[in-house]
């Protein structure tokens, strides 16, 4: 039987503690490594992911100088070299890192410490991403962490650039709740926006989602702004305006799908839309659908699920089918599948009566019925 994927054992094992253990060997020959990889491996069958970083900050703790400016300057003597530049994007480093974070954190957010605290950061961030560590300084001394952003937003360094805008993002996932205004770091996007690293732009393109969860109209204008300035690429501004918009986009903002393109004023007939009628969880609902424009236009054709929740209510899903550009008059048939997972990790299908809509550039068009048992 193959054995069990687990994200806690696959970043947090002895191999990765006594690599950090061994950083902090070379940068100080006293440092305790076997009692360290002993007390923080002793007690991990038991902690899940977030707990096992919780551990290793406390136990690092322990085995660093007593003295904070001497703990973190030997973190960051610690550090291996800064990620390899050459690569431009998706390249996270080690997830181990996250504990010398943690540690800066639980023993540098203080106003005594705080300018080598934040430079620490900053060196740890070359390595592997600070964003959740840079939350508690910037619910702490926002003044302060932001002075450090005006200059880090154009540092050299891509991963400093980026933590700039992943650090201010509203909803950043896993983190805690930052007290910044999220109008603020538009300052901040305005300048990266024309970044030509993809690790960057992808952050902004994270950040503006975040963002159109709460004002869609910023993020509107934003983009168009941006466009009329031409500082980035046509085609990385194009892919960051459709990563930006996707909420809006699945929620039928007609703004959002004027800016990509789209049109709902042009009409378009959904016709013959025919799917099974009973399906059992674990199986895949098939349906299909023809569409029709008195014009040629560009659709960008989607699919909305109604779920039936525990409490018998339903809640929409949208997912997405294609964009094409339809001939005037011209009959398309779309078919398509869908896996109605029994055991999803994150959602539980519930079995009652659920409704398929098919939605064409924000537009629910043609809707039917089936049930789950």
């Amino acid at each position: 039987m193959k054995e069990k994927f687990l994200l806690k054992d696959h970043l947090f094992n002895e191999i990765k503690v006594t690599y950090l253990a061994d950083l902090f060997v070379v940068a100080n020959k006293n440092f305790n490594k076997k009692k360290f990889v002993f007390e923080v491996l002793e007690k991990f069958p038991e902690l899940e992911l977030k707990a096992r970083i919780g551990w290793m900050t406390e136990m690092l703790t322990q085995h660093l100088p007593e003295d904070v400016p001497e703990a973190l300057e030997l973190i960051a003597k610690a550090l291996p070299p800064p990620l390899d530049l050459g690569k431009v994007d998706d390249d996270f480093g080690d997830y181990i890192f996250t504990a010398l974070g943690e540690c800066v954190v639980r023993n540098g957010c203080n106003k005594k410490y705080l300018k080598q605290s934040l430079e620490t950061l900053r060196e740890i961030t070359m390595r592997f991403s600070m964003e959740d560590a840079m939350r508690a300084f910037l619910n702490n001394f926002p003044t302060e962490t932001l002075a450090c952003y005006d200059k880090w937003v154009t540092d050299k360094n891509y991963h400093v650039r980026r933590l700039v805008s992943e650090s201010l993002r509203p909803s950043l996932p896993w983190s805690v709740k930052i007290g910044v205004n999220y109008k603020l770091p538009i300052k901040y996007l305005d300048i990266l926006h024309a970044d030509r690293t993809r690790y960057v732009t992808r952050s902004l393109a994270n950040h503006l989602n975040d963002i159109s969860k709460i004002d869609p109209s910023l993020v509107i204008t934003t983009l168009k702004k941006w466009r009329k300035q031409q500082l980035q690429t046509e085609v990385e501004l194009e892919w960051m305006t459709r990563h930006a918009l996707r909420t809006l986009i699945k929620q039928g903002n007609q703004e959002a799908l004027n800016l990509l393109g789209f049109s709902s004023v042009v009409p378009v007939t959904v016709s013959n839309l025919l799917s099974q009628k009973n399906i059992s969880r674990g199986e895949k609902l098939k349906f299909d659908f023809v569409i029709e424009s008195p014009v040629g236009q560009n659709l960008l054709v989607d699919y909305v699920i109604d779920f039936v929740k525990q409490n018998g209510s339903t809640k929409p899903k949208v997912f997405k089918i294609k964009k094409l550009k339809i001939e005037s008059n011209v009959k398309v048939l779309i078919e398509k599948s869908h896996h109605l997972k029994a055991d999803a990790a994150t959602f539980k299908l519930n079995p009652g009566t659920h409704t398929l809509t098919i939605q064409i550039n924000g537009q629910k068009l043609a809707a039917t019925q089936f049930e789950v048992h």
